[in-house]
């Protein structure tokens, strides 16, 4: 595990903009100025898209230096290139609310890794629409709060939601398998701050049981997909993917563990990767400075 960041000293800038000459220069240059020390550099040219991608973590030297100092000042220059950007502290947690139904791995996993310091994030909440993870919420001591769905209910349960993302001043949603299609007002006011996870079987094997399916048709690989959330469903920008290979000897039972297994780690890199400012959406796919 790498250091912890130091508060108030590390920053993690990132940005996109159409492509030219000189930019890195531009950044490394105001970066310069304002006493910074460039730890870690990653940038990508889009060709297709004349678009340019950068994400820059740095220290600062002077303490007179803050944040905000550094955000006032990088303002002039991104107007300049017509930057769209964003600069963090490097040391901030990310307040993070999990949605989850009746299936724990996600969470539990999300949980642990919360708790040795391997995610940097803040769980000020859980929220499901069933009570099954209530007792997994106690042991951790994080809040949970239960908001039944039905088509009636569906409106006031994404309000309710919305209603706790403000009062908790929430960063970032991750669906941890939480079994309920979110509608579009949804999506779109959680844009780019809401991501989930689902196996990689659909959409050929749908429904309840995919993993029964996928027996019966002899698959060989077993996977999974985190992506952020879009109205388009399942079908967002994607951040991760991994697979796993099996064979005829795994019965649907043991499909399922080993999906389970290769969700958990998915999503738990998604989310790192997410809260480390790793991921720049570029329409309708990611660029990931890993």
């Amino acid at each position: 595990m790498s250091p912890r960041p130091q508060p108030g000293r590390e920053f993690v800038l990132t940005l996109s903009c159409p492509d030219r000459a000189g930019l890195a220069h531009a950044v490394t240059t105001y970066l310069v100025g304002h006493s910074g020390n460039i730890l870690e550099s990653q940038q990508f040219e889009d060709r297709s898209q004349d678009r340019f991608f950068m994400r820059v973590h740095f220290e600062v030297s002077d303490p007179e230096v803050s944040l905000e100092d550094l955000r006032s000042g990088f303002g002039p220059v991104a107007e300049a290139s017509q930057i769209t950007w964003q600069l963090h502290d490097a040391s901030t947690p990310t307040r993070t609310l999990i949605m989850v139904s009746k299936f724990g791995h996600c969470l539990n996993d999300m949980l642990f890794r919360r708790s040795t310091g391997a995610l940097n994030i803040e769980i000020p909440a859980i929220v499901s629409n069933h009570r099954d993870l209530e007792p997994l919420a106690q042991n951790y001591g994080i809040p949970f709060h239960h908001i039944p769905v039905t088509p009636q209910t569906k409106p006031a349960a994404e309000a309710r939601l919305l209603e706790l993302v403000d009062e908790l001043g929430v960063d970032l949603v991750v669906l941890a398998r939480y079994m309920q299609i979110l509608s579009d007002d949804l999506c779109k006011q959680l844009d780019g701050r809401a991501i989930n996870i689902h196996h990689s079987f659909l959409p050929s094997f749908k429904g309840a049981r995919p993993y029964v399916q996928a027996h019966v048709r002899g698959v060989k690989l077993v996977g999974a997909t985190a992506h952020y959330v879009t109205p388009d469903l399942d079908e967002g920008p994607i951040i991760e993917q991994d697979v796993v290979r099996v064979d005829h000897s795994h019965d649907p039972d043991e499909l399922v563990t080993i999906g389970r297994d290769v969700e958990a780690q998915v999503l738990a890199r998604a989310v790192e990767w997410h809260c480390k400012s790793r991921v720049l959406v570029n329409g309708n796919r990611t660029v990931v400075f890993r």
